[in-house]
């Protein structure tokens, strides 16, 4: 006689890739993906509007003089004040300086992701990207850490390679206090389920004491 048909749940767990031995973690098949890239928009279209009204304008007044028209105004003062200033002059050196700060703004835009409050998560599949804000990851972390017995308050400072929590405790021991946060809160930030878990900093304190 045959056994008895496996449950729905039994014939499943080969394809949810969960046949490992009971209690054993879930495997990670990718740590996490880079950052995410902002669009950046806005500097953008502010970069491309400049540029195409400066060549727009530009262009207008090269075919004007190639008409036998004299040149603007603007353009004649510029090349002026360009041959008679000395490299030397303030105008001179405050412009290139403006310019220069502009260029290496746009660069730095142009070479860094951006979206620093996004944290991004493990890919469980390489079609997969998700992310987590920081604000959301520190309001979970604060919210275990008001679950621990003694804890009247607590802030959390959330960066991309730190968390840092500050607790209030009103009664228990501190120690003791530290030593179930650090329990709590390394769950918590596994469970957060992100590529690069950040590092944890518990500081217990008691009411009024500043610092």
């Amino acid at each position: 006689m045959s056994g008895p048909e496996p449950s729905e749940d039994t014939r499943r767990l080969p394809v949810l890739g969960l046949d490992e031995p009971p209690g054993a973690p879930p495997p990670l098949l990718d740590r996490g993906s880079g950052r995410f890239w902002s669009p950046r928009r806005v500097p953008a279209g502010v970069v491309a509007l400049l540029l195409l009204a400066g060549a727009g304008v530009l262009l207008y007044d090269v075919v004007a003089v190639r008409a036998h028209h004299p040149a603007m105004h603007w353009r004649r003062a510029l090349a002026r004040q360009l041959a008679e200033r000395p490299l030397d002059d303030v105008w001179v050196l405050t412009g290139a300086g403006v310019a220069a700060a502009l260029g290496l703004w746009l660069i730095v835009l142009a070479v860094t992701p951006g979206m620093r409050s996004l944290l991004p998560m493990r890919r469980p599949h390489p079609d997969v990207r998700a992310g987590l804000r920081r604000e959301a990851a520190a309001l979970l972390l604060r919210d275990r850490a008001l679950e621990v017995s003694g804890v009247r308050e607590a802030r959390v400072r959330m960066s991309r390679r730190r968390a840092r929590v500050r607790a209030v405790a009103h009664f228990r021991d501190l120690d003791e206090v530290r030593s179930d946060l650090d329990v709590v809160l390394d769950d918590a930030v596994l469970g957060l389920g992100l590529g690069r878990p950040p590092a944890l900093s518990v500081d217990v304190r008691r009411p009024g004491r500043k610092g």
